[in-house]
């Protein structure tokens, strides 16, 4: 299986440049039958910096998370752990005039669940 120090610690250098709060940053990895699973835990805050404008951040970790594993012929994947209750509400856009003046998504897309871009790990 992939090697510790390359595949977790590669996710806790990537996510603590990019938070708020790199001192609570932390993983967990678990190692079965289907490959490697990596579980980031992180500071409630700093959620929407590592999820991304519609999950391209946490999807381009995954992507180079999946590139390390393959180098070591491991199947590694990542949860992003996300404690009960630590969804804030959605800010909701200000329509004046038909105009999206909040700056957020509109149409079909608007409000609809940040883990609709978290991939389903099957586990």
């Amino acid at each position: 299986m992939a090697d510790k120090l390359f595949d977790q610690e590669f996710v806790e250098y990537i996510v603590r440049a990019i938070v708020n709060h790199p001192d609570d940053v932390r993983t967990e990895r678990i190692v079965d039958e289907r490959g490697v699973l990596i579980t980031l835990h992180i500071h409630p805050e700093d959620m929407g910096y590592v999820i991304g404008r519609q999950g391209q951040t946490a999807r381009a970790v995954r992507t180079l998370l999946k590139i390390v594993g393959a180098k070591e012929n491991a199947r590694v994947n990542l949860k992003i752990f996300e404690p009960e209750g630590s969804r804030g509400p959605r800010p909701r856009a200000d329509f004046a005039g038909g105009a999206n003046a909040g700056g957020y998504a509109s149409g079909a897309n608007a409000g609809s669940d940040r883990d609709s871009s978290v991939d389903d790990l099957g586990i």
